[in-house]
């Protein structure tokens, strides 16, 4: 098949027929839009529809393209995403781009899911208490980075530790140990929604090895990015992807083990 033919089809797949705006307006651009996301990333990597849209969802909020949001929730659940996943995973952006930005996409998808009679509330996933929250979410630390968590809090000066503290309760203990997504799914969008941030290469690097720990490969981490790269422009991208050769260099492959 053609990429035009490729994404007329992935594209009906995910939207059925509906028709933006867009394309009757500026059809030059529409054209070049939905041919280079639907008939080329679209099939490069080895990422499924649900990952894929997970992290659109995700580089969304970020960016805070709210108008985009509601379509790709009827995407998401058209390929298989529960109402849960699509929620999730929009809480747990909240970590890295703050309560507001979050509370934005919130409201778009829950307008999606009533046009759909998706009931809300819908049910908790949370899994800690106020009393368990910071040692759940330490363990999860550990769990994706090591012992390096040890050394990182031993090392931070007094007036300091607090947000070490709130790192461990308020982002592993109150998002990443909630269920509806396991940590392994977490960790990816963690790296997607630091590429789409940009500025955070520090972060990216860690998260690179937080993946990988995680049994993300190198393969799969290209695959995410090439992912973001229609919504996050080339510099970003570029910038992420000397991350990930830093810290899997490309003689190790998408080997983590060796």
């Amino acid at each position: 098949m053609s990429k035009i033919e490729l994404c007329n089809s992935k594209f009906r797949e995910l939207f059925g027929d509906i028709k933006f705006p867009i394309g009757e307006t500026d059809p030059d651009f529409y054209n070049i839009m939905k041919h280079f996301i639907y008939g080329e990333v679209s099939f490069q990597g080895n990422l499924d529809d649900k990952m894929r849209e997970l992290i659109t969802l995700v580089v969304f909020t970020t960016n805070q393209t709210l108008d985009e949001i509601k379509v790709h929730v009827g995407a998401s659940l058209k390929v298989g995403l529960t109402p849960t996943e699509i929620k999730e995973a929009i809480y747990h952006c909240a970590p890295y781009i703050g309560f507001s930005k979050t509370l934005n996409s919130i409201y778009q998808v829950n307008e999606a899911f009533k046009e759909r009679n998706i009931s809300l509330p819908m049910e908790s996933q949370k899994q800690t208490t106020e009393e368990n929250g910071y040692e759940e979410g330490l363990k999860a630390q550990k769990i994706i980075f090591g012992d390096i968590i040890d050394k990182m809090q031993e090392s931070t000066p007094e007036n300091q530790k607090h947000i070490q503290s709130y790192l461990s309760a308020y982002c592993f203990g109150d998002i990443y140990t909630r269920s509806g997504l396991d940590l392994k799914t977490r960790e990816l969008l963690t790296f997607c929604i630091l590429c789409t941030l940009g500025g955070c290469e520090n972060q990216i690097r860690g998260h690179i090895q937080g993946n990988a720990n995680m049994g993300n490969d190198k393969e799969t981490l290209l695959s995410a990015l090439t992912q973001c790269m229609p919504y996050i422009g080339f510099p970003r991208t570029l910038n992420a992807l000397a991350c990930i050769n830093e810290i899997i260099p490309e003689n190790k492959g998408g080997n983590t083990d060796s």
